[in-house]
């Protein structure tokens, strides 16, 4: 409660209580949170922004450290040859082949895997861990193994053929006709683990009760699967195959060093025809012009599918 005194002769009631300074406000320092994420900026941009920025810029040039009396500006003629580049159209038809191929027998096989060790059974740690053990081999290693079992003289082909299966005299990558799908084979094996993975941990989170009113509800085990287990897996099987298939699309480690894109170009995918143009013609332009359409078609792919399946919507 505040008390007056009584107004003065000639002035006017003023407070007893003393009124404390208006103090100035404290100007915000906002340069804190800058310096604190600018270590990770400056990261990005020597190793994303800076590639990325240095790919689109050699595509508009003719560029090749061979022949440096040629390098200029080029304008869209880069661009312009791919239309006349049979190797170009071969590469791509072989590419969307390849990661059609990869993610539809991946996603099936890791779907099943993945259904397979997620039951209750006597030894399912040690499945568990079979499974997902070819996920941490790498492209070359996976290589390795598969060469060995390719060898036409010490190899499981030459196996079968002692036993009256094939003649076991020609390695499968070495054949037109069978190196796509053997090197397809070694693929799958080293990708399918990712699909069990993550198919897997979603499994895990799965809610009982709804396994519990269907069984009430008296629904088999197809019933169950499509509509309570596929229903709770989308989200999950949408990211995973756009991740795949991005990452097959750039396949380039598993295909050089298995095949190097032969016998007759039918395993030269978009990405491995880039990686020859630069390691063997050192045509580092038109490679660079074929890199930025490999990004426009994966980020059209990307939104085009995303769009098409509603990730991330409500019905998701």
């Amino acid at each position: 409660m505040v008390t007056t005194t009584p107004p003065r002769s000639g002035g006017t009631r003023a407070p007893s209580a003393a009124v404390p300074p208006v103090r100035p406000k404290r100007k915000r320092r906002i340069s804190a949170p800058y310096i604190l994420i600018a270590p990770v900026v400056i990261l990005l941009a020597v190793f994303i922004f800076y590639p990325v920025g240095s790919v689109f810029y050699y595509s508009l040039q003719f560029y090749n450290p061979t022949t440096p009396w040629d390098n200029g500006f080029a304008g869209l003629e880069n661009f312009e040859l791919m239309f006349a580049d049979d190797a170009f159209w071969n590469s791509l038809v072989v590419t969307a082949k390849w990661v059609g191929v990869q993610v539809v027998f991946q996603l099936i096989l890791g779907l099943g895997l993945a259904l397979l060790v997620n039951e209750v059974f006597r030894g399912r740690g040690l499945a568990r861990a079979l499974v997902f053990s070819p996920w941490a081999v790498s492209g070359v290693l996976t290589t390795g193994i598969w060469l060995l079992i390719y060898n036409p003289s010490t190899g499981l082909f030459k196996l079968l053929g002692n036993m009256g299966i094939g003649d076991g005299t020609a390695a499968p990558i070495a054949d037109p006709d069978t190196a796509f799908w053997a090197t397809s084979v070694a693929e799958l094996w080293r990708g399918v683990p990712f699909f069990a993975i993550l198919i897997l941990a979603e499994l895990q989170s799965a809610p009982k009760d709804l396994y519990e009113a269907a069984n009430v509800d008296g629904a088999n085990r197809w019933q169950r699967f499509r509509f309570v287990t596929l229903p709770h897996l989308k989200a999950v099987i949408i990211l995973s195959t756009l991740l795949r298939g991005v990452w097959e699309f750039n396949n380039v480690d598993l295909l050089y060093t298995l095949t190097a894109g032969g016998p007759a170009d039918v395993t030269t995918t978009l990405p491995l025809y880039v990686s020859q143009l630069a390691t063997t013609a050192q045509d580092f332009g038109y490679g660079s012009a074929l890199t930025t359409v490999a990004f426009v078609i994966l980020l059209f792919c990307s939104i085009l599918y995303l769009r098409l399946s509603k990730f991330n919507s409500d019905k998701a």
